[in-house]
């Protein structure tokens, strides 16, 4: 099982930047592909962001790619979405995510554990 926890969501202004955590419980974490993915009102889930086991590799919707940058520190049991040059249109509940064991960070279908969500709320 794992167990994951966002937080770092806020209100701000367009230009602004905010750092979201996701802090993780569960003994295999360290082995599991990570990554967050966003909703906005009315809309569908979508992806943002992935990061593999290792961090040593990365993937980003192209709407974020050059402002956020995704991040896990495994010692610590937690991932971190640094978001740069906020726009309104990032607006959006954030979520935490995890695959199943041997996921692909890629492979949407593959994180099966969420975190509840945190929001994100940018002003122009």
């Amino acid at each position: 099982q794992v167990q994951l926890v966002e937080s770092g969501g806020g209100l701000v202004q367009a230009g602004d930047s905010l750092r979201l955590s996701c802090a993780a419980s569960g003994r295999t974490f360290s082995s599991r592909a990570m990554g967050w993915f966003r909703q906005a009102p009315e809309k569908e889930r979508e992806f943002v962001a992935a990061i593999h086991w290792s961090g040593d590799s990365t993937y980003y919707v192209g709407s974020v790619k050059g402002r956020f940058t995704i991040s896990r520190d495994n010692a610590k049991n937690t991932m971190y979405l640094q978001m740069n040059s906020l726009k309104p249109e990032d607006t959006a509940v954030y979520y935490c995510a995890a695959t199943r064991a041997s996921g692909l960070y890629y492979r949407t279908d593959d994180y099966i554990y969420w975190g509840q969500g945190t929001q994100v709320t940018v002003s122009s």
